[in-house]
C-alpha cells in the first residue's frame, strides 16, 4: 500500500491539534479581511493564533497553503440547504444566505481577498474553484426537484441555475459600493428562477 503526498492543511486529525486548526484558521480569516493575501503573514497568524509559528509553517508552508485550507473549512461549516418545496422559495433561500454572507464586514472582506488571489495563484485558484464546487453541489437538488416536479423543463442544467443565483450577488460586491440586502438576493433568485422556467438553462440533449 503506498501513500500519497498530502497538501498543506488537509489532514483532519481531531484533539489538540484539530483545535489548534481552529485556532489558526480564524486568525488567518481575520488577516485575510483585514490586509488581503498580500498582507497574510504566517508568522502573524500564529501570533494571533496563540500557537508556536514552527506548528503553522510545518503544517501550512505558505500563506496560499493556509487560505487553500480556510476555504475548505468554509466549505464544510457552511449551513446546509433548505427545502422550501418550491422553486422560488428555495433560490431565494439560497441567495439570502450567500447576500448574509457577502455583506458580512468581515466575510464579504476575505471573499473579495481570496477571489483577487485566485487570479494570480494557482493553488488558491483551485482552492476557490473547490469551495464553489462543494457550494453549487449542495444547493443543485432545489433545481433537479424542480425539474421532477414539472416546475422546470426537462433538460435543465440545474447547476447552471444555482450559479445564476450567486453570480448578480457576487458581481455586485466587487464592481459597485451599493448595499447587498435580501431586496438584491430575492432579485436574484427570481430572475433566475424566470430564466430557468424559459428553458434558458436547457442544455443540447445527451
Amino acid at each position: 500500500m503506498t501513500s500519497e503526498a498530502v497538501s498543506p492543511g488537509t489532514v483532519r486529525p481531531g484533539g489538540r491539534t484539530a483545535r489548534v486548526r481552529s485556532a489558526v484558521l480564524r486568525a488567518a480569516g481575520d488577516a485575510l479581511a483585514e490586509h488581503g493575501l498580500a498582507g497574510l503573514d504566517l508568522a502573524d497568524v500564529a501570533l494571533r493564533a496563540e500557537v508556536g509559528r514552527t506548528t503553522v509553517y510545518r503544517r501550512w508552508g505558505t500563506p496560499v497553503g493556509l487560505v487553500a485550507d480556510l476555504l475548505a473549512d468554509m466549505a464544510e461549516q457552511s449551513l446546509p440547504r433548505t427545502e422550501t418545496g418550491t422553486l422560488v422559495g428555495d433560490l431565494r433561500a439560497n441567495a439570502r444566505l450567500v447576500q448574509r454572507t457577502l455583506a458580512d464586514p468581515r466575510q464579504g472582506a476575505l471573499f473579495k481577498s481570496v477571489i483577487a488571489a485566485a487570479t494570480c495563484d494557482t493553488q488558491a485558484a483551485v482552492a476557490l474553484h473547490r469551495f464553489y464546487e462543494i457550494r453549487v453541489s449542495e444547493w443543485e437538488p432545489c433545481a433537479r426537484q424542480a425539474v421532477e416536479r414539472g416546475e422546470l423543463p426537462e433538460g435543465t442544467d440545474t447547476r447552471e441555475v444555482i450559479r445564476a443565483v450567486s453570480a448578480p450577488l457576487y458581481y455586485r460586491l466587487l464592481t459597485t459600493a451599493e448595499p447587498l440586502d435580501e431586496a438584491a438576493a430575492d432579485r436574484a433568485a427570481d430572475a433566475a428562477a424566470a430564466a430557468a422556467r424559459a428553458g434558458a438553462f436547457v442544455g443540447p440533449a445527451r
